[in-house]
């Protein structure tokens, strides 16, 4: 019984896992912009590689291949966010347009492109006591 348990409980993980990366793949085919799209595909695909990876783990049931499952997921939840991030930044430095959609750009009066410098915002006296 818990053979059968174990095999349920992986092809749950599986399908969850393939589904929130079909959702990665299509937020990065249909969203407007990089920046929607770096969202999109950071978020949905890095729990849906996870939780594969995961189903792995349950799958073959060995310390060995869980404590390897387990790296992997801490890796993938640490570096996916800072590697959309910098793409994103990267993006937005070379110009790539953002969607008429965006409300909110915080970074227009601070980056100056001609100098490639991001002003911190932060007002000489505030640099001054830090």
């Amino acid at each position: 019984m818990t053979e059968m348990l174990q095999e349920a409980f992986t092809a749950l993980l599986l399908l969850l896992g393939g589904g929130l990366m079909l959702i990665a793949a299509i937020g990065a085919l249909r969203l407007p912009d990089l920046l929607t799209r770096m969202h999109a595909t950071t978020k949905a695909g890095a729990l849906g590689a996870s939780l594969t990876i995961a189903a792995v783990a349950v799958h073959f049931a060995d310390v060995e291949i869980t404590a390897r499952a387990l790296v992997i997921i801490v890796f993938i939840v640490l570096t996916a966010p800072v590697a959309a991030h910098v793409i994103g930044r990267a993006g937005y430095f070379v110009g790539v347009p953002l969607c008429d959609g965006t409300v909110k750009d915080e970074l227009r009066d601070r980056y100056d492109p001609e100098s490639h410098v991001l002003d911190s915002g932060l007002t000489e006296d505030s640099k001054r006591r830090r």
